[in-house]
């Protein structure tokens, strides 16, 4: 039976990437998760076009450092989910935790985030050992991706 399970359905559709629900509490849920650890966390959208360059961008650091801890969280809805699970499977964003909006009332979702994040996109918060956070609205540059990254796991 799994044989004929494996030959009629491909192992990547066997395997898709588990997409939590993001709802008031997720981000004190990920920021615990992760406590004590450096990690990225990038908010990004199907429809935004520079989201889908830093998303390139991210596959390119996690393949170049795999110890990196990367979140994501697609500010789009619930029902888009089969669409952003093949979003980052095209981008190999696979081992990345992945996350959706799914509370219509996403500015409650935003505040609880970042009292001055007003919903644009690319947003990425890089989260430091000791705690300390980045905000960063827009496409940001490789270079300095990667300086936060040496800076972040040169010690451990």
């Amino acid at each position: 039976m799994g044989l004929c399970l494996t030959l009629l359905f491909p192992q990547s559709t066997l395997a898709a990437q588990e997409i939590k629900p993001f709802i008031r509490g997720s981000y004190q849920q990920i920021v615990a998760s992760q406590q004590g650890k450096p990690f990225i966390l990038n908010f990004w959208s199907l429809s935004c076009g520079y989201c889908r360059v830093e998303l390139d961008m991210l596959k390119k650091l996690t393949r170049k450092y795999p110890r990196l801890d990367l979140v994501l969280v697609s500010t789009d809805t619930p029902e888009e989910e089969n669409q952003v699970s093949a979003t980052l499977a095209k981008y190999s964003l696979g081992k990345a935790e992945a996350w959706v909006f799914a509370d219509s009332y996403t500015e409650r979702l935003r505040f609880e985030i970042d009292k001055k994040w007003q919903g644009e996109l690319p947003r990425t918060y890089f989260f430091s050992a000791k705690g300390g956070v980045t905000a960063v609205s827009g496409k940001v540059a490789q270079k300095e991706v990667e300086h936060w990254i040496k800076e972040q796991y040169s010690s451990h």
